[in-house]
This record gives C-alpha cells, structure tokens and sequence, in this order.
C-alpha cells in the first residue's frame, strides 16, 4: 500500500515537555547527545555525572552479570538489604524507601500521586526542568520563582516562598544543593521551611541528588516528618547515572499512595541494585577522596576565573558537583561558548537547559572528573573567551 492511500494519525501532545533544542547541524538532541556519548576523547562536564571511581562497583554488577542474575525479575519492590541501606545512610528509621528507575521515575510518580488539578507547585529558576514539566502535567501551574541573585544567595528562600505561595500551593521543590548553581540550605533555612510547610499542609519535596557533594548537609524530613518526600539517587556520588536507580523515602501512608501510582509492577534493574549495595557497603573506602578532588578541581577553576574580565561564579564554593559561569558580562551567548568549547573536546551545557529567564547569562559545567581534564578546561576556557569576547 503506498502512502497517499492512507492517512497517517498526527495525535496532539498531551503535556508540556520543555524542549531541548540541539546544536546547530543536529536534527534532535538525541543524535547530539549520542554523538557526545560515543567520543572517546571528549571530556565530560556537561550532565553533571561522577567520573571519578574505581572498580569497586562495577565489579559486584559484573559478578551479577556472570551469575546470570538478570534471568529472573527481581523482587518487585527491590532488595530488602539496599532499601535499608538508603536509610541508614540518611540516618532514617520508621520510613519506607521505594525504589525507582532513576531519581527522575520517583519524582514522576511523586507528582502523578499527590498533586491534584487545583493545585500549584513551587519551584525555582534557575532549577531543574524535568520536576517543572512532570508538576505541570498533574497540578494547575508550575509556579517558577527567580533565585539568580546574590540578595537571596542564589536559592529560594522561605520569604521567597511567603510571597509567591497562595492557598492553593500544595507543594515546595527543594533541590539542595540546586542543579544548576550548587547553593545549599542552611540547616535554619530548612527548619523555616518546615514550619511553612506545617503551618500550610503543604507537601516539601527535598531533591538531595548532589548532597555527598556538600561541605554540610541536613535533612528536612527531620523538621517536617510525615510531610516530606526525599528524593534519593544513585546517579552522582555513586557515578551510575547510566544505570537509573535511584528512589523516594518518606513516611509509609505516603509511600503507599506513590505505589499506587506505579508502572514498572516488575521491579528496578536486578544489575543496578547489586551496584548500588556495592556503591552503600563501600563507601566509606572512597567518599572522601572524591570529595577531595571535587574541592581541588572546583578550586583550580575559581583560580582560573577570578582574572578574566566579564566573567564571575555566582556561587563558589559550590557544594553540588557542578556550578555556573556568568558570561553575561563578556557579552558572550553560553549556547555560542558550548558550541566552541565542544570542538575542543569539552563537553559543558549552556544555561538554557536549567532557565528560561536567565540561561542566557551563563554556562554550566560540572567538575566530578580526572583533574588532569579540569587543568585542559582551564587552559582551554580562558582562550575561548577572549576568542567570543563582545564587550
């Protein structure tokens, strides 16, 4: 049959999904993505991913392999053992942790389960999108609050949330530290917002993607018990972002009504959850030492930096494993900066991915990578400046 003897069906997009515009010569992001992926030589500082392990983990997947683990589904709710070592981790008890298919899958089932068409959701801006797109879908309005100043210390804050909030708001997005510009929560910020929470009946989701990565860190759910949703992955410190595990920990009636709300009845990836056991029991044996190099190499660039005309870190020291470079003063598009440094074998992302408002002022990079890269990207990025330089 050819074509023209039938119609082909053209269904209208049910939801708002931010589009992630490819590099010039790229039909989609998905090929640019691929082709970055495939480049052997490329260095990886644009998806905020953990380079920087040895074979500890990989080896208790490959153990698991070779065992033919994978022949069987896993039991649908995970394994006992690593559920339990999320918790001890945070430092939980009386909480259930349900595993998901990367932190992105908890977030989804999150919002499809608690948030009701009346509703809205606070987030930031800068801030992570995929959380933005995923509220929009279940709740009346994604309600973005600009952060990207240094009166507020580049992060929402409680009076922020005071003011944009409205009796409708149902729930808060914490992302801490915040993917894009590494600013953290005090641990007072986080008792403020708990009170807000308590005082409203609002729902605090605490993103802590990119805690191992923070000079300190606390935990909201010590203030709002029974009202927070921490978001758990094992994509950054652990570096196995590849493999999508990550999960949702909260008190049980409300991880019973997010199970409801579950697609994948088959269980997360058998491979992945032995990894994630080996990533838990040992720890202890590398934490620190990749802490270390994450601190020296965001060190190394702030030095870098500091002479360039034009260009700043709004937030340094950064406690995430990533930060922002504001070009807005060397007048230089970060979407044009990206695009040059990639022919360099740099791999960064422009600030677009993580706002609308301000992606035009900067560049993102992440810096969990050999130092030996970091010390290419310093020599490299100063040169590429003065080379896209219009102010």
């Amino acid at each position: 049959m050819r074509e023209k003897d039938f119609d082909i069906k053209n269904p209208k997009k049910k939801f708002h999904k931010t589009e992630r515009v490819p590099p010039e010569g790229y039909d989609n992001a998905n090929d640019f993505f691929e082709d970055m992926y495939m480049d052997e030589d490329m260095i990886w500082m644009g998806q905020n991913t953990n380079h920087l392990h040895d074979d500890t983990i990989a080896n208790a997947m490959i153990d698991a392999v070779k065992m033919k683990t994978f022949c069987r589904y896993p039991a649908p709710e995970g394994f006992k053992e690593l559920k339990q070592l999320i918790l001890d981790d945070l430092g939980f008890s009386d909480l259930e942790v349900l595993l998901t298919s990367g932190a992105t899958e908890s977030l989804y089932l999150v919002m499809q389960a608690l948030l009701a068409p009346e509703d809205n959701v606070i987030l930031s801006d800068p801030g992570y999108f995929i959380i933005g797109d995923f509220a929009s879908r279940f709740a009346k309005e994604a309600r973005y609050v600009p952060i990207y100043s240094e009166e507020n210390g580049y992060k929402l804050t409680p009076d922020l949330l005071r003011k944009n909030m409205d009796e409708n708001t149902r729930m808060v997005i914490l992302i801490d530290p915040l993917n894009p510009l590494g600013s953290s929560y005090t641990e007072d910020e986080l008792k403020e917002f708990a009170e807000i929470a308590k005082e409203n009946d609002l729902y605090l989701l605490h993103d802590i993607t990119y805690k191992d990565f923070a000079r300190e860190h606390f935990l909201v759910e010590n203030y709002a018990p029974g009202q927070t949703l921490t978001i758990y992955s094992f994509s950054k410190i652990y570096g196995m972002a590849g493999l999508r595990i990550g999960g949702v920990i909260s008190s049980k009636p409300i991880i019973d009504a997010i199970k409801n709300a579950v697609v994948n009845d088959l269980g997360v990836n058998i491979i992945s959850q032995y990894g994630a056991i080996a990533g838990l029991k040992s720890k202890n044996e590398w934490y620190e030492r990749i802490r270390e190099t994450c601190f020296e190499n965001q060190r190394m660039i702030h030095e870098m930096i500091e002479p360039i005309e034009g260009v700043f870190l709004p937030v340094y020291p950064s406690d995430a494993n990533m930060m922002v470079i504001d070009l807005s003063g060397a007048g230089i598009d970060p979407k044009v900066m990206s695009n040059y440094l990639i022919d360099k074998n740099l791999f960064t992302r422009e600030g677009e991915y993580t706002s609308e408002e301000f992606g035009h002022r900067y560049l993102r990079i992440s810096f969990s990578i050999p130092t030996e890269e970091i010390k290419v990207f310093c020599e490299e990025f100063p040169k590429a400046v003065e080379a896209l330089r219009t102010k």
